[in-house]
């Protein structure tokens, strides 16, 4: 039945063709900051660079901070990661999200500010600037994680788990006492168009009565209805309303997704949350490692060539 198709091949890994800038504010910071996604070589991963810091006569290594699960030192609202001299970046789930989605592996993100610009709250814009730039295929080979058993954290209410599965998966349940938001569950799986046509253009959201707080403590001090969805009591204020009837429910898939993919490869896996957040996200991370039994990186079979049901993954060593 398969006897003209090409030989099976490994998926290869992935970056941008061309640099690819824009402009933007910081959600909690309020500050204004430019940021340029470069292409970057085999192997290098997600990293972002301050060049910000580099101005101000820092190093390469002091202003590079590489997008790791184990680099997470804050989960308030947003995750930002740290190198070790210091040197931060807030808000990278948005990002991290279009990249995974997008299927990009190498690529070098330079920012002249602690915090990736919020564009409209949601990933869609980072698609766009990724498909204006364009998609080249590497000579490497991609490697995945693929998890081999059930791994899972739980705090009174909030769960998040990683199962086995044959694909990438994520399914998300949230319920707010709001009737603008309510209890809403989501399921997409990560395949093809599914991210951008399914997850990408959901927005962040938050409740105009928790504002005045979050500013207080550093938070939200960018925030408006041009980047988030704002909830007033049981209304939702922007003009124009949601762009999903689950917009919300959608949102939180996006954030899982960038959250994820911190692990440094595309996870091969189904996950579920329940109430879970950038925290609880994270420690699930810090689980899935912790137990080298409940994982294994592999090299992941070009789909292009193989049918979905006979797409195995090659082990490596």
């Amino acid at each position: 039945m398969y006897a003209d198709r090409e030989p099976i091949t490994t998926a290869r890994q992935q970056t941008l063709k061309a640099p690819i800038n824009c402009t933007g504010v910081g959600l909690h910071s309020g500050l204004p900051v430019a940021m340029t996604m470069r292409p970057a070589p085999v192997n290098t991963g997600i990293v972002f660079r301050r060049v910000d810091l580099l101005r101000g006569g820092a190093t390469e290594a002091q202003a590079a901070v590489p997008a790791r699960w184990d680099a997470v030192v804050d989960t308030r609202l947003c995750t930002v990661i740290a190198n070790a001299t210091g040197a931060t970046v807030g808000t990278v789930e948005h990002v991290m999200s279009a990249l995974r989605g997008c299927g990009i592996d190498n690529l070098f993100i330079d920012l002249d500010g602690a915090e990736v610009p919020i564009m409209d709250g949601s990933a869609a814009p980072f698609v766009f600037l990724i498909e204006c730039a364009g998609i080249t295929q590497q000579e490497a080979a991609r490697r995945v994680i693929r998890v081999l058993r059930p791994v899972s954290v739980v705090e009174g209410e909030k769960v998040a788990t990683l199962t086995p599965a044959s694909g990438s998966s994520f399914a998300f349940e949230i319920d707010f006492a709001s009737a603008a938001v309510r209890r809403q569950e989501g399921f997409v799986r990560l395949e093809a168009d599914s991210f951008k046509d399914e997850v990408a253009e959901a927005r962040t959201f938050g409740f105009l009565q928790e504002v005045d707080m979050l500013r207080r403590a550093g938070l939200a001090r960018g925030g408006s209805m041009d980047n988030a969805i704002v909830i007033d009591g049981d209304r939702v204020l922007n003009e124009g309303g949601l762009r999903f009837d689950d917009e919300f429910v959608r949102h939180k898939i996006l954030d899982a997704v960038g959250d994820l993919y911190m692990a440094g490869y595309a996870i091969v896996g189904h996950y579920s949350g329940i109430r879970s957040g950038h925290a609880l996200n994270n420690k699930l991370l810090h689980a899935l490692f912790a137990d080298a039994s409940a994982y294994e990186i592999v090299e992941e079979m070009d789909a292009a060539f193989v049918p979905a049901w006979e797409q195995p993954l090659l082990a490596t060593a």
